[in-house]
């Protein structure tokens, strides 16, 4: 293996490169990207969709200048898309090529042995590397240049790929059992994702560096958006990030991400919005929503939400728990005579012992009894 120059001098140099390039990391993922480059350890980044997991290895490419190789992994998947396979059109022609020459090939065979060892001489070129081809995984290892593998989504293949996926992990190399073990010269960056949805091996997370990623705070939010030069103004901004981090409160399906913040700025920009309208956020909830459940549990808050960020009557969104649709009393078109949604709560304040009196619901009252 050739040694490697550093690419970073230090964590606030990663800071810099990823900063200048729109990507606006904390301390820890400038720590973690460091790391990556300076022990050779794959990097495994896990969080919720949507808070730049893909975007980090992307941006490693451009910082450092190195061609990325993406592997999105889906399930289902098996090892020849991941590792390699074999050109069987090549070989097939080959093939055809083969049998027209197969009286010239053996005309100077003295005995029968040796045709079958000319035969069978011929047959291993079938499976060389003239008729290999490379997928992702062997087109890091085989790279003449250092690359960036990103493995996207790993928690979405099935644990057969996971398993073949450690050789690459821990050795940065690849066999193939016709051939014989490719090595890497120059070891790639390699970043996995993954989205949770299933817990990894720990035989793989032993592999890596390991990266949690959450929503980031509201300050680190708004610079993100600000730094997409949306055009939107910086206080707009900030009421729109605090708006997006309520929505998040809510119990949703799907809440919203970094980038659906970001797009939804820009159909603000678009729309020329100059402040946090109901109706125009109402209308252009599905930019940030994608299903229709949640859509309809924050339309029902939505007025509570913009008077809380704007700094109005400060009324609270509805409860995780609340009924999709359904607002507060004083925003129902048909209140409760409770003062909620379905009575509920003022039943249950009043479930308590001997809460009935004597004949009551035509009971008999013994104590009038002479």
């Amino acid at each position: 293996m050739i040694e490697q120059e550093p690419q970073f001098a230090d964590v606030d140099h990663v800071a810099e490169g990823y900063r200048a390039r729109g990507y606006i990391p904390d301390r820890r993922i400038a720590t973690s990207v460091f790391l990556l480059t300076r022990l050779d350890k794959p990097l495994l980044v896990e969080g919720p969709a949507g808070v730049g997991k893909t975007e980090l290895a992307k941006t490693l490419a451009e910082v450092t200048g190195r061609p990325l190789l993406r592997l999105q992994c889906y399930e289902g998947q098996d090892d020849t898309k991941a590792l390699y396979e074999w050109d069987y059109g090549k070989q097939l022609l080959y093939t055809q090529i083969l049998r027209d020459k197969t009286s010239e090939l053996l005309a100077d065979a003295p005995d029968l042995e040796s045709a079958v060892a000319k035969i069978t001489e011929s047959e291993s070129v079938f499976f060389s590397e003239r008729f290999l081809a490379p997928r992702p995984l062997l087109e890091a290892v085989r790279s003449p240049e250092p690359v960036v593998l990103l493995i996207d989504e790993v928690d979405r293949a099935d644990e057969a790929l996971e398993a073949v996926l450690l050789e690459m992990l821990a050795e940065f190399q690849v066999s193939v059992p016709e051939i014989g073990t490719f090595r890497a010269e120059r070891r790639p960056y390699v970043v996995l994702t993954s989205n949770n949805t299933r817990d990894l091996s720990a035989a793989l997370k032993r592999r890596c560096l390991h990266l949690t990623l959450e929503y980031p705070d509201a300050d680190r939010e708004w610079e993100i958006v600000r730094s997409k030069n949306i055009g939107l103004a910086a206080e707009l901004t900030r009421q729109l990030v605090n708006l997006v981090r309520g929505l998040r409160e809510l119990d949703l399906r799907k809440p919203p991400s970094i980038s659906e913040t970001v797009d939804w700025a820009r159909t603000l920009t678009v729309l020329g919005a100059e402040d946090l309208r109901a109706d125009v956020l109402a209308d252009t909830l599905s930019v940030v929503l994608k299903y229709e459940r949640d859509v309809a549990r924050a339309s029902a808050v939505l007025p509570a939400l913009i008077d809380r960020v704007i700094g109005g009557p400060g009324r609270q969104p509805e409860p995780a728990d609340a009924t999709p649709g359904v607002g507060q009393a004083a925003d129902h078109p048909h209140p409760h005579p409770h003062g909620t949604a379905d009575g509920r709560a003022a039943r249950l304040a009043k479930d308590q012992p001997g809460r009935f009196d004597r004949g009551y619901y035509g009971t008999p009252d013994l104590s009038r009894r002479v």
